[in-house]
């Protein structure tokens, strides 16, 4: 059950980051670029980053409504609440990598039915970061 939930949610994500354009890198470069300086502003992610917060914020409220999860023993919530230079850095090097390639790990994942070089490669790269960032950063 619990892997039939997270391939369904993992569906539904992919679904909405389809239909938001928020795979292709040329949307988000352009929503990126608020001068201006490649394309016209493209204010339309606002509305997906906007109703995903509303969304966020409606589905945690409820998460910590319930005693327990639907589909496992214990809710796995983060319980870091500091704001270190290690989150600091990664968000950095996350919004960096994001506006350079105009794509981020989900929307890459989501891609690779288009079968692209470009984005194998952004997808081997990626996982070569993390698997140096987890031998580095103990």
């Amino acid at each position: 059950m619990k892997n039939i939930m997270a391939l369904l949610s993992g569906a539904v994500f992919g679904i909405g980051l389809s239909v938001s354009g928020m795979v292709d890198p040329k949307k988000v470069i352009g929503f990126l670029d608020i001068a201006g300086s490649q394309t016209p502003w493209d204010a339309a992610l606002v509305f997906v980053m906007g109703g995903a917060v509303v969304i966020g914020l409606a589905a945690t409220h409820l998460i910590r409504m319930r005693q327990n999860p639907v589909c496992d023993s214990q809710f796995h919530m983060p319980t870091n609440k500091l704001v270190d230079k290690k989150l600091l850095s990664g968000a950095a090097l996350f919004g960096i990598g994001w506006g350079v390639a105009g794509i981020c790990p989900g929307p890459a994942l989501v891609n690779i039915v288009q079968l692209n070089s470009q984005i194998f490669a952004f997808i081997a790269s990626m996982l070569i970061g993390q698997f140096l960032v987890t031998k580095i950063v103990k």
